[in-house]
C-alpha cells in the first residue's frame, strides 16, 4: 500500500513533505531491462512469457507515476490520503492505484481506505516493486494474488503517537470483490475478507530486529455449472480428481481460502551493513479450471470451465546482505505446489490430473547494487525446476531459467 511508515527514512521523509507543504508530492520509476532465457518462447513468471521465436527481449517492466496528497487538519493531523498511481510500458497504460484514506483523530488508532489497493496479505505481495531485490515476486504471489490489487474496503488498526507497545502493532481487514484488476466487472456477489495482524520492526537487541506477521484469506466463487472435480481416491489409495455432477451444486459457493504466515529479521553491522533474512508460508484451498491455479477473471471463462478444488501450499524464503549502502547479493527461494495431493509421477496419469497440479521450485541468485537513491541496477538469475511426471511435455525439467538485468531509475 506504501502508506506512512514512519518507521522508515522513506515514511519520515513523505511525512515532513506532507506536513510542510499540505499539497501534492510526484514520485515514480521506470524499469527498463534485458533478459536471457534458457530456451525459446518459455512460460516464465519471470516478468511474462517469451514470444515463440525469442529467448532474449528488451522491455519497460514496468513504469510507474505516482500522485500523493495529503491534508492535514489543524497543520497537525493527518486526514485525507488519496493516491494516484499507473503503470505505462510498451504493453500499454493501465491502472494500478486510486484510493483515498480517512483518518480517525480522536483516538489515532483507525483509518478506513476505499478504492483500489493492494489486498492486505502477506508480506510480499505489500512489498513494493521499487523497494524488492528481486525483480518478480515469486510464483505463488504472482498466482494466487495476480496484479495484487483488488476493488474494496479497509479498516486499519494502527496507533499513532503512541510510545509503548501498542506502536509496533498495525491490523488491517478489507472486503474486496474478488477478481483484482484481471477482470473487468465483479461477477458474482460473493466477496473476499481479508486480513493480516503484524508486529512492526521491534528490536529485540539493539541492532536486532523482528517483524512478523499473520493473514487470512475467505473467499469463494458463485457456481454456474454441475460439474466440479475435486481431489479423492480412486482404484484403492490413488489420489485422483472425482467428478461430481449433481444438479445441486449449481449456485454453491466454491472456497477460495488462503492462510499465511511470515516473519523478517534483520541484523545490522557496523559501517552501513546488513543482513536480512524473509521467510513466509502459505497454504489453503483455491478453485480454479483444469490447465490453471488463477482464478478465473471472466463470466465467460466460468460458463465454459469446469471447476477444480485443489489444496495448495508454498513459501517463499529471501537472504540478503548488504555489504555497504551500494552493493548487496540475494538468494531467493520460493516453492509453490498447486495440489497437494499429488506429486511426481502421479500427474498425468488416469486421475484427471493437468498442468495446473505440477509443484515448482525457484532459486534466484542476484547482485544489486545501488549508485545512489535514483538509481539501482539489479542482475538476477532464476533458477526454475519443475516436477518430473507423466504428463506429455513435462516428463523432465523444462529449460526456462532466466536471467534478468535491469536498471531502475527512481524519482
Amino acid at each position: 500500500m506504501d502508506m506512512i511508515d514512519t518507521t522508515k527514512e522513506t515514511g519520515k521523509g513523505l511525512l515532513n513533505i506532507y506536513k510542510k507543504y499540505d499539497h501534492v508530492k510526484f514520485s515514480g520509476y521506470i524499469q527498463p531491462q534485458f533478459q536471457m532465457a534458457e530456451s525459446k518462447g518459455i512460460k516464465s513468471y519471470s516478468g511474462g512469457d517469451f514470444s515463440p521465436n525469442s529467448d532474449n527481449r528488451f522491455m519497460i517492466r514496468r513504469g510507474r507515476f505516482r500522485l500523493d496528497y495529503m491534508h492535514f487538519s489543524d497543520n497537525t493531523k493527518p486526514s485525507v490520503q488519496f493516491v494516484f498511481q499507473i503503470d505505462a510500458s510498451e504493453r500499454g497504460v493501465f491502472m494500478r492505484d486510486l484510493w483515498g484514506r480517512v483518518f480517525e483523530n480522536n483516538a489515532k488508532l483507525f483509518s478506513f481506505t476505499t478504492g483500489m489497493f493492494a489486498r492486505p496479505f502477506g508480506y510480499e505481495v505489500n512489498l513494493s516493486s521499487a523497494d524488492r531485490e528481486s525483480p518478480e515476486r515469486g510464483r505463488m504471489s504472482q498466482i494466487l494474488m495476480k496484479t495484487e490489487r483488488d476493488l474494496g474496503a479497509m479498516v486499519s488498526f494502527e496507533p499513532r503517537e503512541r510510545q509503548n507497545w501498542l506502536k509496533y502493532v498495525k491490523w488491517d481487514v478489507g472486503v474486496f470483490n474478488g477478481q483484482g484488476l484481471t477482470s473487468p466487472t465483479d461477477y458474482d456477489s460473493y466477496k473476499d475478507v481479508i486480513t493480516r495482524i503484524g508486529m512492526k520492526p521491534y528490536p529485540l537487541k539493539k541492532n536486532l530486529l523482528l517483524s512478523t506477521g499473520v493473514s487470512l484469506f475467505e473467499g469463494g466463487l458463485f457456481q454456474n455449472d454441475k460439474y466440479l472435480y475435486t481431489m479423492d481416491t480412486k482404484g484403492g489409495n490413488n489420489p485422483a480428481f472425482v467428478l461430481d455432477s449433481s444438479s445441486e451444486n449449481i449456485g454453491q459457493k466454491l472456497p477460495r481460502q488462503y492462510y499465511g504466515a511470515d516473519a523478517q529479521l534483520k541484523w545490522i553491522h557496523k559501517k552501513s551493513s546488513a543482513t536480512d533474512f524473509r521467510a513466509e508460508y502459505w497454504q489453503g484451498t483455491q478453485t480454479a479450471s483444469d490447465v490453471s491455479s488463477e482464478t478465473p477473471t471472466t463470466l465467460s471463462t466460468l460458463l465454459t470451465d469446469k471447476f477444480y478444488v485443489r489444496n495448495f501450499n508454498g513459501y517463499f524464503i529471501y537472504l540478503l546482505h548488504s555489504f555497504d549502502k551500494h552493493s548487496q547479493v540475494g538468494l531467493k527461494f520460493d516453492s509453490y505446489d498447486p495440489n497437494t495431493k499429488v506429486k511426481g509421477m502421479e500427474i498425468g496419469g488416469n486421475n484427471g490430473t493437468h498442468s495446473a497440479d505440477i509443484k515448482y521450485n525457484t532459486l534466484g541468485i542476484g547482485y544489486i547494487y545501488y549508485v545512489d537513491e535514483n538509481l539501482k541496477i539489479v542482475t538476477w538469475y532464476d533458477i526454475v525446476k519443475n516436477e518430473t511426471t507423466s504428463l506429455q511435455g513435462y516428463t523432465s525439467d523444462l529449460k526456462d531459467n532466466v536471467l534478468t538485468i535491469r536498471f531502475q531509475f527512481r524519482f
